[in-house]
C-alpha cells in the first residue's frame, strides 16, 4: 500500500500543478506581440541582390552578423553538448547498475504486484521505475536543463516554474510508462524467443500514437496554445498551408517565452490531430519574411511525409536495436540474472537492463540517427525556400538559431552530432536559391539591373 500511495500521490500532485505552470498566460499575449509586423528584415550589404551578387560573399555577410563573442559562446554551448551526451549515458548506466545489482528493481517488481494480471503489474512497475529514475537523475537534469541553459542565456524560467514543468513531465512519463510496459510485457509473455521482433512492432505503434496525441493532449500541459489573431501573418501562413494541401483551418501560437528565448515552430500530429503552431519568440524576434520562411520549412515536413518516413526509418532501426538488445540481454541474464533477481525477458525487473542496452545502442547509432533526421531537415529547407520564396528571411532565422548551434562545424562534427543542417549550410542554401532567382529582385538572367517596373523586390 505504501507504493500505491507514493505512486499516485506523485502522479496526482504533478498533474495538479500543471495548470499553475501556465497560470497567468491563459488570457495574455506575449510581450511585444502587437509588434509582430514591426520587426523589419535588414539584409546585410554583402547579401543585397544585384548584378554582382555572389553566393559565398552573401553567405559570409550573414555569418558576420554574429560577433566573435557570440560565435565563441554558441560554439562552447554546442560543443559542450557532445560531452553532455556521453555523461548522460554514463549516468544512466550507473543508475541501471544500482537498480540491478542492488536488487532495487526486483524489490520494486515484488511490491507492485497489485493485481492478478502480470502484464498490468508490469505497468505499475513502470510507474515506479519512471519516478525512481526521475528522482535519481534530478541533480543532472537540474544542471543540464536549468543551470546550464541560464548560464548561456537561453532560459527565462525561475527555478520554481522549471520545477513545475519537471513535475508535469514526470506525470506524463509515469502515465506513458504504465501504458507502454503494460502492453510490452503482455506481448513478451506470449511470444517467447521472438519477443524482440514483436517488441519492435509494439514500440513503433506506441511511437505513432504518441506522435498523434502529443500536440493535442501533452503539449498544452507545458504551454498555453491560442489561435493566432487575424492579420497578415495568419493569412499568409494559412495561404501557404492551403497551397500545399495541409488540412489546417487555424494557426496556433504558444508562450514558449516563459521558458526560453529560442524561436520554434512546427506542423505536428498525424491525420486529424495535425496542428500548425509557432511560438511567441518567433513572432516577436523575426520579421514577417522570417516567420513565413520558417513556417514554410515546417510545412515541408508535412508535405514530404517526413513523419511517416521517419517512423519507417526508425522502425527498421528499432528492429535492429531490439535484436541487439535481445542478444545481449540473454547473455547478461544468464550470467547475472540470479544476482539481480531477474528470471527472463518476461520479468519486469529486467526492464532497467533493456533500457540500458538501448541507451548504449542508440548512443552508438548517433551518426545514423542524426543523418536520417538531418536529411529530412535539409529537404524541408529546400521545400520552404521554394514555397515561401524568402531566402533572406530564412537566412536571418538560421542566424538566430546560431545562438545555440555552432555555425560552421567540421565535416566530422556535422556527420556525428548534427541532426539539422549547420547554420552555414542553411544560409548558403538560401543564398544559392537567391542567386538562381535574381529576376525576383529586378536583375535579369544576364546579371543586369532593370527598372523597378520590370521586376519586383520582395
Amino acid at each position: 500500500m505504501r507504493w500505491h500511495v507514493l505512486t499516485f500521490a506523485l502522479i496526482v500532485g504533478a498533474i495538479c500543478i500543471a495548470p499553475s505552470a501556465v497560470a497567468g498566460a491563459a488570457n495574455a499575449r506575449p510581450a511585444g506581440f502587437g509588434q509582430v509586423a514591426q520587426v523589419k528584415l535588414q539584409v546585410p550589404e554583402g547579401a543585397v541582390a544585384g548584378p554582382d551578387f555572389n553566393v559565398d560573399r552573401a553567405t559570409r555577410a550573414y555569418l558576420d552578423l554574429l560577433t566573435p563573442e557570440q560565435r565563441r559562446r554558441s560554439d562552447a554551448y554546442f560543443e559542450g553538448g557532445y560531452w553532455i551526451r556521453l555523461w548522460t549515458l554514463l549516468y544512466g548506466l550507473a543508475i541501471a547498475a544500482v537498480l540491478l545489482f542492488g536488487r532495487v528493481a526486483a524489490r520494486l517488481r515484488d511490491r507492485t504486484r497489485w493485481t492478478r494480471f502480470p502484464a498490468l503489474n508490469a505497468g505499475f512497475f513502470g510507474v515506479g521505475y519512471a519516478i525512481f529514475v526521475a528522482v535519481l537523475t534530478l541533480p543532472w537534469t537540474i544542471y543540464t536543463g536549468f543551470i546550464r541553459e541560464h548560464h548561456y542565456g537561453l532560459a527565462t524560467q525561475t527555478f520554481s516554474a522549471w520545477f513545475r514543468d519537471w513535475g508535469v513531465g514526470l506525470a506524463v512519463s509515469a502515465v506513458l510508462s504504465l501504458i507502454a510496459l503494460w502492453v510490452l510485457y503482455a506481448v513478451f509473455r506470449r511470444v517467447g524467443q521472438s519477443w524482440w521482433l514483436w517488441g519492435s512492432v509494439v514500440g513503433l505503434m506506441l511511437l505513432a500514437v504518441v506522435m498523434a496525441v502529443a500536440p493535442v493532449y501533452i503539449a498544452p500541459l507545458f504551454n498555453n496554445y491560442q489561435p493566432l489573431p487575424q492579420g497578415h501573418i495568419r493569412s499568409r501562413i494559412l495561404s501557404l498551408a492551403r497551397a500545399n494541401g495541409i488540412p489546417a483551418e487555424n494557426v496556433y501560437w504558444f508562450d514558449a517565452s516563459r521558458q526560453t528565448n529560442r524561436i520554434s515552430a512546427n506542423v505536428s500530429g498525424l491525420g486529424p490531430t495535425t496542428r500548425i503552431s509557432l511560438n511567441d519568440n518567433l513572432l516577436t524576434r523575426q520579421s514577417e519574411e522570417g516567420i513565413e520562411a520558417v513556417m514554410a520549412h515546417e510545412m515541408g515536413h508535412y508535405v514530404l511525409h517526413h513523419a511517416f518516413r521517419l517512423i519507417i526509418d526508425f522502425g527498421l532501426l528499432l528492429v535492429i536495436g531490439f535484436a541487439c538488445v535481445a542478444w545481449a540481454f540473454r547473455r547478461l541474464v544468464a550470467r547475472f540474472g540470479g544476482r539481480w533477481g531477474v528470471s527472463g525477458v518476461a520479468d519486469p525487473a529486467g526492464w532497467p537492463l533493456i533500457v540500458a542496452l538501448f541507451a548504449v545502442f542508440f548512443f552508438l547509432m548517433t551518426p545514423m540517427v542524426n543523418t536520417t533526421i538531418r536529411t529530412a531537415e535539409q529537404e524541408a529547407d529546400y521545400f520552404g525556400l521554394n514555397a515561401a520564396q524568402q531566402p533572406d528571411g530564412f537566412a536571418m532565422a538560421a542566424i538566430s538559431l546560431a545562438e545555440y548551434r555552432k555555425l560552421e562545424p567540421g565535416p566530422v562534427e556535422r556527420f556525428i552530432f548534427y541532426d539539422h543542417p549547420s547554420g552555414y549550410d542553411r544560409v548558403h542554401a538560401a543564398m544559392q536559391w537567391k542567386a538562381e532567382h535574381l529576376a525576383n529582385y529586378g536583375v535579369t538572367s544576364e546579371g543586369q539591373a532593370v527598372s523597378p517596373e520590370a521586376g519586383s523586390s520582395p
